[in-house]
């Protein structure tokens, strides 16, 4: 018999992976949907209990295959319900999900790296550095691993109503594992959700953006955070090499693709950093050439030790989001969710085997009191 190491998770295959596998293996392709049924409907990951798949093809799979979500290193709730799982990768890397409950919905932030290729200043993801892609069983796994924790099933007890690619990571760098998880997100066979329901946030990656939308019709997120090219720079260092003038154009074309398609925009309001009145006019400037109902979603900065960024101040907070809305524009302000257990937004950073300096310059800076500690 194989050993794990060996066999092949099945978790990283997309429906037409899976039939193409199964078809390699010497059995019918429609074999594989039973199986996806059982994987992402049921949650099951012993093929023994897989009742109406015959006793021949399930001794096959137990010798060649596994089903291997994520291993959970420890789990918290917060508070306010919001849940977030510490969930355990190879080489003492961690990765962080987040569940955050609603009336009306459900959403799962799903990680799509583990650390951040970018470096986002007022992200505290970007302070662990980087160490690699994940897998596309890594990434369906985070939401196979909440489903089964919450008791979600597809089309009938749905918990998990939406998933934002928002966790971990810049999802548009490692595309082809990430479109793949999004495609299971979606399936009928999968998670079902619609498309409208499954969102991928970027930083903005000009080139990536335009593949993505010729490759998937998933929502987009852009992480914004300035609407000058000078403090965007600063606070989003991609900028630098994809400025506003080519994000805009890629956003153009996205929506273009698909007419009835709308960009969030979200934005980080820090304490005299963007949140003020001359900022909110660059936003404003920036979302009128752009076509359609597109939206801003206002993100009160969330602390993290090390950082040199505040919140800004409730009346700041109140008077930006007002001056969006009398201008016509439409604007959200995200409530602060899973803060008591550092889930909230920016706020992920899970263990990381940093590839880059990027952790133990930051660490160094934090020792020396040179960043605040607090």
């Amino acid at each position: 018999m194989n050993t794990p190491a060996e066999k092949v998770n099945l978790l990283d295959f997309d429906r037409k992976g899976l039939r193409d596998f199964f078809a390699q293996i010497g059995e019918k392709p429609y074999r594989a949907e039973q199986v996806m049924k059982w994987i992402y409907h049921r949650l099951e990951s012993d093929f023994e209990n897989m009742t109406d798949v015959g006793k021949a093809l399930r001794e096959k799979l137990s010798a060649t295959c596994y089903i291997g979500p994520p291993t959970t290193v420890f789990e918290k709730a917060a508070v306010d319900g919001t849940h977030k799982w510490l969930l355990g990768m190879d080489g003492g890397n961690a990765i962080e999900t987040v569940y955050i409950p609603e009336p009306t919905r459900g959403t799962l932030c799903v990680s799509s790296q583990v650390g951040c290729a970018l470096n986002c200043q007022f992200c505290s993801t970007a302070t662990q550095g980087f160490s690699r892609n994940l897998s596309t069983a890594e990434i369906i796994g985070q939401v196979w691993v909440a489903a089964k924790h919450l008791g979600n099933v597809p089309h009938q007890q749905r918990r998990i109503t939406n998933v934002v690619m928002m966790g971990m990571g810049e999802p548009l760098l490692n595309f082809d594992n990430v479109v793949k998880a999004m495609s299971l997100m979606r399936d009928d066979l999968g998670f079902g959700l619609a498309s409208k329901r499954v969102t991928l946030s970027t930083a903005g990656l000009v080139p990536m953006i335009d593949k993505l939308s010729a490759e998937s019709d998933v929502s987009l997120a852009v992480s914004l955070h300035a609407a000058n090219d000078e403090l965007r720079t600063e606070l989003v260092p991609l900028n630098k090499r994809y400025p506003l003038v080519e994000l805009m154009g890629a956003c153009e074309r996205y929506i273009a693709r698909a007419p009835r398609t709308s960009i969030t925009f979200e934005y980080t309001l820090m304490k005299g950093v963007n949140d003020q009145p001359e900022h909110a006019r660059q936003l404003i400037k920036f979302m009128r050439r752009l076509p359609g109902a597109n939206k801003v979603n206002l993100i009160p900065f969330n602390p993290f030790p090390g950082t040199r960024f505040e919140r800004s101040g409730q009346e700041e907070i109140r008077a930006f989001q007002t001056q969006l809305l009398n201008a016509g524009v439409l604007t959200m302000l995200r409530r602060t969710r899973g803060d008591d257990i550092d889930a909230a937004c920016g706020q992920l950073k899970g263990q990381v085997v940093d590839r880059t300096r990027r952790q133990a310059e930051f660490r160094k800076k934090l020792a020396e009191g040179v960043v605040n500690a607090a």
